[in-house]
C-alpha cells in the first residue's frame, strides 16, 4: 500500500497542536505545514514556555488560524474557548510534549489553556515527549507516561540519538513524517478491514403534491458519522442518503434518494456481497396512496390523505438470503429499551442502538439535529451503553463494538437466522 494512501484519513479532520517548551518546538511548525498538506484543518495551543522558543505568529502563518495560548484570554473565555476547541478537535497531538507538561496531564491539572483543553476532550489524544535522555528515563517520567496511556492517551515515541544538549540516547521528539503518519493511524482501527458495509442515512420525502411531502426531523448526522467511522476503520462503505444538507465522508461511495421506495430500491440493489448493515435512515413508514401530479389548492376546512404502508427496509435486509450482519436503529420518545427490544426480535436483527430524541442529558440535547446523542445498544443475549457524546464519538464507539459483534458472529449465520 502506498503510504499516502494512509495519510487520506486525515482529510478534512480537525487537529489540534499543543506545543510546549522544548527545542523540538521549531519542527512542530513543518509539522503544522504537513498535517495541513495531508488535508488536515490546524489549531494550535502553545504554552507560554513554547513561546519562548517560537513565536505564535508563525503557526498563525502556517496553519491559517489564530493561535492559542492562554486559558483566561477575556475574549476566548466569553464564548468558552477552552471548550470550543475541546468540541472542535477530532484528535489532540501535543508535539513536543515536554517532561513538566506530561506531568501536569498525568497529575489530571487544567491550569493553563492545553491541559484544561486536553480535560475537556472526547477526542483521541497523542503525545510524543521529548526531552534530555536522563529526564527521560526519570522514574517519574515513566510513571507519568505509564498514567496517561493508561488513560488512553497514544504515546508517539520518542526516538534515540543526539540531543540539542550533545548528549546521546532516548528522548528525542520523532520525526514529523512519523508523527503526520501516527496521527493519521489514530483515525484506523482496522477493525473492519477490506469488510463491504451498507448504510442509510437521513430523512425520506414522501410527495403530496409537487410542493409539499411527508418527511421528519433527521439530519442524518448519526449515519453520516457512522459511515465515516467505518471507513476510518477499513471498511469499504456504501452510504445510501435520503435529503440532507451534509458533505460525504472522505472514502464513502455515496447515493443520494428521496423517497423510502428510492432508498429501498437502492439498497436491494447494493446488497448482494455487503457484510454488514446499518439502517439508522429514519424512513418514513407510510406514503400517500396518490400523489396529486398538480400542488392541491385550499378549498375546504380540512383536508384528507390516505396513507399507505411503505416497506421496512431493514426488516427485508435482515430477511435476505444470504443476508449480511444487520444493525438497526430505533429512536424513540418512551419506553425505549421495550421498544428496542422487540424491533431486535421481531425484525430478527443482530443488533439495534436506540436513542431517546428530545430528551436532554448533561445539558445536551440529544437525537435529531444535535451534535450529541447516547445509545444503548441491545444484541441477543447482551446490551451496552454508550454515554453521551459528540455524534462523532459516539459514532466511532459504536462501530468498534459493531466490529466486535460482527467478528464473534462470523461463522453463526445459522444460529442468527434462527433467533
Amino acid at each position: 500500500m502506498n503510504p499516502d494512501d494512509n495519510l487520506q484519513s486525515l482529510f478534512g479532520k480537525h487537529i489540534l497542536l499543543g506545543i510546549t517548551g522544548g527545542i523540538a518546538a521549531y519542527k512542530s511548525a513543518e509539522l503544522t505545514r504537513r498535517l495541513r498538506d495531508a488535508g488536515a484543518e490546524v489549531q494550535v495551543v502553545m504554552t507560554r514556555a513554547a513561546t519562548e522558543f517560537v513565536t505564535p505568529l508563525t503557526f498563525q502563518a502556517l496553519s491559517g488560524n489564530p493561535v492559542h495560548t492562554e486559558l483566561l484570554d477575556e475574549q476566548a473565555e466569553a464564548g468558552m474557548g477552552h471548550i470550543q476547541l475541546a468540541r472542535w478537535a477530532d484528535a489532540i497531538l501535543i508535539a513536543p510534549a515536554s517532561a513538566n507538561t506530561i506531568a501536569r496531564l498525568a497529575q489530571g491539572r487544567g491550569d493553563d489553556l492545553l491541559t484544561a483543553v486536553c480535560l475537556a476532550s472526547e477526542a483521541p489524544l497523542a503525545f510524543a515527549p521529548s526531552m534530555n535522555q536522563a529526564m527521560w528515563h526519570d522514574a517519574a517520567t515513566q510513571n507519568n507516561c505509564d498514567i496517561l496511556r493508561q488513560r488512553g492517551y497514544q504515546q508517539f515515541g520518542p526516538a534515540h540519538g543526539e540531543q540539542a544538549c550533545g548528549e546521546v540516547g532516548e528522548g528525542r521528539m520523532l520525526e514529523v513524517e512519523q508523527l503526520v503518519a501516527a496521527t493519521a493511524a489514530l483515525f484506523h482501527s482496522g477493525s473492519l478491514q477490506a469488510v463491504k458495509l451498507l448504510i442509510t442515512a437521513g430523512p425520506t420525502f414522501e410527495a403530496i403534491d409537487p410542493v409539499r411531502f411527508i418527511s421528519n426531523r433527521s439530519s442524518g448526522r448519526m449515519g453520516f458519522e457512522l459511515a465515516r467511522a467505518a471507513q476510518e476503520a477499513g471498511a469499504a462503505v456504501t452510504l445510501v442518503a435520503g435529503p440532507v444538507h451534509l458533505d460525504t465522508p472522505p472514502g464513502v461511495h455515496r447515493i443520494d434518494v428521496e423517497s423510502a421506495h428510492d432508498m429501498y430500491q437502492a439498497v436491494m440493489q447494493h446488497l448482494p456481497g455487503q457484510q454488514i448493515f446499518i439502517g439508522t435512515a429514519a424512513v418514513s413508514d407510510y406514503r400517500p396512496q396518490n400523489t396529486q401530479p398538480h400542488k392541491i389548492k385550499k378549498h375546504a376546512d380540512t383536508l384528507t390523505l390516505h396513507l399507505v404502508r411503505n416497506a421496512d427496509i431493514v426488516a427485508e435486509v435482515a430477511a435476505a438470503r444470504p443476508r449480511p450482519f444487520v444493525v438497526g436503529f430505533a429512536a424513540e420518545t418512551d419506553e425505549l429499551e421495550h421498544y428496542a427490544r422487540d424491533k431486535l426480535g421481531r425484525k430478527k436483527l443482530d443488533m439495534i442502538a436506540a436513542n431517546r430524541v428530545g430528551a436532554t442529558e448533561h445539558g445536551h440535547q440529544l437525537g435529531f439535529n444535535s451534535d450529541y446523542n447516547a445509545l444503548h445498544v441491545f444484541w441477543h443475549g447482551g446490551e451496552q451503553q454508550i454515554a453521551v457524546a459528540r455524534k462523532r464519538s459516539v459514532a466511532r464507539q459504536l462501530i468498534h463494538l459493531i466490529a466486535h459483534r460482527y467478528r464473534l458472529n462470523l461463522g453463526s449465520e445459522p444460529s442468527r437466522d434462527s433467533a
